[in-house]
């Protein structure tokens, strides 16, 4: 196998999304779904903008997903302070809390497969590392930063 920094990423991520995709279905959600019900549990209810920034996408992108997970009962739009549908609120539904939950469980499960043999110390130097190498790629990379 290829060793080189990101074609190890690259697999990792790939077999980590193959290990957890089947469970996308089970519950309903499609791809990136679970982060934004992660985010409205952690954020409370938050508009479009937030969401497309948090998820890094662009927002039509957030709103076709926003539609498709309302359609699913994932969350609800409410009117925001300001009127609009700009303005609109996101909320997680109960239906949403549960998939998260359940979500979480596939993933705890998934993370122990992957990291068996790793001692504690290396599962936190290890996100420490994956933490401070997606921090250097959002700011380009700029030493120092």
């Amino acid at each position: 196998m290829e060793r080189t920094f990101h074609m190890l990423l690259y697999r990792a991520f790939h077999a980590q999304r193959n290990a957890l995709r089947p469970h996308l279905g089970e519950l309903g959600l499609g791809a990136g779904q679970p982060k934004v019900l992660g985010y409205l549990l952690r954020n409370g209810p938050s508009r479009q903008r937030q969401l497309a920034e948090y998820c890094e996408i662009d927002p039509a992108a957030i709103s076709r997903m926003l539609d498709s997970m309302q359609k699913g009962g994932f969350v609800a739009r409410q009117p925001g302070s300001a009127g609009g549908r700009r303005c609109e609120e996101i909320v997680i539904t109960q239906r949403g809390r549960e998939a998260y939950e359940t979500w979480q469980g596939f993933c705890r499960e998934m993370e122990e497969r992957m990291l068996s043999g790793f001692s504690q110390e290396e599962r936190a130097q290890f996100a420490d590392l994956l933490g401070r190498a997606y921090h250097n790629l959002k700011e380009g990379g700029k030493p120092g930063a």
